[in-house]
């Protein structure tokens, strides 16, 4: 009896451990975490960047590798998305409409898991006030120290966020309407 006793509190403890290895575990956005726009005008390429987004996302990880993505919360200050002229940066707040939105924000919606390093991401883009649902597909990897990269980019244009592309020098400079969202967010 004495045997079968240890045997269950053994099962026990070990199916205790087994569920604690794979339990879910929130992780917080490091400042190591970028983001980038690029687009286009008549003049030359562009791109602004930024390295000031929170966020805070919901993963099971097993054995090293990423098993669930429940959910994925991004907040990104429009006004620390930066270019290499404050003249553009200046234009691209007043079309972003920073004085009424000042956060571009991406709230998960669900996640498919492709293979072991890439995941179809499906969530709620929130720029300029308008909030469109888009799937995004990452790459991701698990470092040795735990740290969880997610890396993707979106193809998105103005108006399908109610922007209209910018000009400058009333008009002679012309934006193009395609951008392109990268980011490289890593998770502690």
């Amino acid at each position: 009896m004495k045997s079968t006793l240890k045997t269950i509190i053994a099962s026990m403890t070990l199916f205790t451990i087994v569920l604690s290895a794979n339990a879910q575990k929130s992780y917080n956005l490091e400042t190591k975490s970028n983001f980038s726009v690029f687009g286009t005008s008549t003049l030359h390429d562009w791109e602004m960047k930024s390295a000031s987004g929170t966020g805070i996302a919901n993963l099971t990880i097993t054995s090293s590798k990423l098993e669930d993505i429940t959910s994925l919360n991004i907040n990104l200050p429009v006004e620390t998305i930066k270019s290499e002229k404050k003249s553009m940066d200046k234009v691209a707040y007043e079309t972003l409409k920073t004085d009424k939105n000042k956060n571009i924000k991406y709230v998960l919606k669900s996640a498919e898991k492709v293979n072991e390093t890439t995941w179809n991401l499906t969530g709620t883009y929130t720029i300029a006030g308008v909030s469109k649902i888009l799937k995004t597909q990452v790459k991701t990897t698990i470092a040795a120290n735990g740290l969880v990269t997610l890396q993707g980019s979106n193809k998105i244009t103005f108006t399908e966020f109610g922007m209209k592309s910018p000009t400058a020098m009333f008009g002679a400079i012309k934006t193009g309407e395609d951008l392109t969202i990268k980011f490289n967010l890593n998770f502690n």
